[in-house]
């Protein structure tokens, strides 16, 4: 459950690379942010030196971004901190045609809802990035030159300079091959179109980098390669790890679902609570990835792991650090108030009912007709195993509504005295906290 924390007068880290490192390549090998790259001591001259261009691409598979994604925008965030140039590049073509997966073709999606995705995509990565100064962010859409190529052209100027022997090599490419599903030729010229936005953006601007995930590098090389063969230019690549739980789990899902950065998919409360929820054993390598902390500052964190590890000031922090970064300090401390409120007894009616409400969602719900009473409320909501036991917790003084004692146990919940509704759910359903001691919590729903 929530804790209750100082932590509102706890500001979020600033936006700067550490001091302690001789330069942002060193900082990100320390990160475990470089999986694979193309060449790392010209790499590392090149990051080293301000003023160049890199980007990295999101295709629009979903109308928001996901925490995998969010990892592409920190690395991105801090070059673009070192003085390097940014390109984020939202798929609109690439989005159209969808890379290959491990187990089965895409679904495609209708143009006009990849266009809307697009749109989406590039308001979240605009909070992310600065669009001011020298070296400030620039938005490309990759549909802006694939658009007007034939298909002719497209063979004839690109194509012609790709071996399908060396295609099918490609990891993801051999695993489809090899599977009951196969692969389209759409899915497999997906390679394709990757490397000609690499080109085309080198033409452009003048890009030499592109990053990404490991498990895109296949891709990722198809521009490298496109652009040597072409321009008889070496640029780079680099991938970073896939990120995965210490217990094997995937990361990036709470309870089968994935954490948007949207917070219409995943609630600023949801997203805190799932950073919050990080074991000791990977907390220290979440830090370093998703936050812009220090090294001596993680570091001191990761001694307080050791030392005092029930107390989880490591997972506080970095919970307050990630919602901080995607949906605003403000936000960030509004999810602890109402947590502090929700299992601290505070009047919940002084926060947003909108948060509030978001809040409720991750509890177990019931809904319950106004002609019933605590004791039914108790028993629906799976607050207490029978109507006895229900009974009892409410003589005893151990049950709440919206953190106010309750104890009348055949009085029907609408006649209620001095209790209002913490809010409404779109089907008009009144919402209300109902609590058994101070750690078991339910949202309870009676209709109209």
């Amino acid at each position: 459950m929530p804790e209750n924390s100082d932590a509102p007068t706890l500001k979020p880290a600033a936006q700067r690379n550490d001091a302690a490192f001789e330069n942002v390549y060193r900082e990100l090998v320390w990160r475990g942010l470089l999986h694979v790259t193309t060449d790392e001591e010209a790499l590392e001259a090149f990051m080293a030196k301000p003023g160049g261009t890199f980007y990295c691409g999101f295709d629009p598979t979903a109308p928001s971004l996901h925490l995998g994604n969010l990892v592409q925008l920190l690395v991105m965030r801090r070059l673009q901190l070192a003085g390097l140039r940014p390109l984020a590049l939202v798929g609109g073509s690439t989005g159209l045609v969808g890379d290959p997966r491990q187990t089965a073709e895409r679904v495609l999606n209708p143009k006009e809802v990849v266009e809307e995705w697009v749109s989406k995509l590039q308001r979240q990565i605009e909070r992310f990035l600065s669009f001011e100064g020298e070296n400030s962010a620039t938005l490309v859409n990759n549909l802006d030159w694939t658009a007007p190529m034939s298909a002719l052209d497209f063979l004839r100027d690109v194509g012609k300079h790709f071996r399908v022997g060396t295609m099918i090599k490609k990891d993801i490419v051999a695993t489809r091959l090899n599977s009951d599903a196969g692969i389209s030729y759409t899915e497999f010229s997906y390679q394709v179109l990757q490397g000609m936005d690499y080109l085309e953006l080198f033409r452009r601007y003048g890009c030499r980098l592109q990053s990404g995930g490991s498990d895109q590098w296949g891709n990722l090389t198809s521009g490298t390669e496109l652009i040597r063969k072409v321009e008889g230019e070496s640029v780079h690549a680099l991938g970073t790890p896939l990120i995965t739980n210490s217990d094997g789990t995937k990361f990036g899902k709470s309870e089968g679902n994935a954490i948007w950065l949207d917070a219409s998919m995943c609630s600023p409360y949801r997203m805190y609570q799932f950073w919050l929820n990080t074991t000791d054993a990977d907390v220290i390598d979440r830090l370093k990835v998703f936050t812009f902390l220090t090294r001596a500052e993680i570091e001191a964190l990761a001694e307080q792991v050791a030392e005092r590890p029930f107390a989880r000031e490591a997972q506080k922090r970095l919970a307050f650090e990630v919602t901080s970064l995607v949906h605003g300090e403000e936000a960030a401390h509004q999810v602890i108030a109402a947590a502090a409120a929700l299992f601290g007894g505070g009047d919940l009616h002084k926060l947003p009912s909108e948060l509030v409400l978001d809040v409720l969602e991750e509890l177990p719900a019931a809904e319950v007709s106004p002609e019933a009473t605590l004791v039914d409320a108790l028993v629906a909501t799976g607050l207490a195993e029978s109507k006895t036991a229900a009974r009892r917790f409410v003589v005893d003084g151990a049950v709440s509504v919206n953190n106010q004692k309750a104890n009348d146990v055949e009085g029907q919940l609408q006649s209620m005295p001095d209790v209002q509704a913490l809010g409404h759910t779109p089907e008009g359903q009144a919402v209300y906290l109902l609590g058994r001691g101070k750690k078991n919590k339910a949202r309870l729903l009676i209709s109209q």
